[in-house]
């Protein structure tokens, strides 16, 4: 199951397999009711996403901040309605130039194919680094909320 992935919908779907129901884009991969938590997001940073609108919205504003390259997926542990899977992805900040280089553990919890709860762990710094300090990635993930 591991391998190179040049999307997060891509990997996603190696990571799901056939619970994921086919879908047309990344965020229709999600339920409108889903739940994206970023348990370790420094102050300043959404630390809960309510709705696949508030996800599309926070997808928007990290599209002009970051760069991703390729994604390694790694190991997938199934656990019936759960599957905890990690990633590592290496990109840039855009506007710092500086590297984002990180390493995910996601726990994603499916219903009726799509996902329904996602819980994103990752290490702040990396974010933090690559947007330019705290105050900066605040004040560029607030733009347009």
């Amino acid at each position: 199951m591991a391998g190179k992935f040049d999307s997060f919908s891509d990997l996603l779907r190696a990571a799901l397999g056939d619970r994921l129901a086919p879908a047309e884009g990344l965020v229709n991969l999600f339920a409108e009711d889903v739940v994206f938590e970023f348990p370790y997001a420094p102050e300043g940073l959404p630390r809960r996403l309510d709705g696949s609108a508030a996800l599309g919205a926070h997808m928007a504003r990290l599209g002009p901040l970051l760069s991703f390259g390729p994604m390694q997926l790694g190991d997938v542990h199934d656990a019936g309605a759960t599957v905890v899977f990690e990633f590592t992805c290496c990109g840039r900040g855009l506007v710092t130039g500086a590297p984002y280089d990180q390493h995910y553990v996601s726990v994603v919890t499916l219903r009726d194919g799509r996902i329904v709860r996602y819980r994103d762990f990752w290490n702040p710094l990396a974010v933090l680094t690559a947007l330019g300090g705290a105050e900066a990635a605040a004040a560029a993930l607030a733009e347009g909320a």
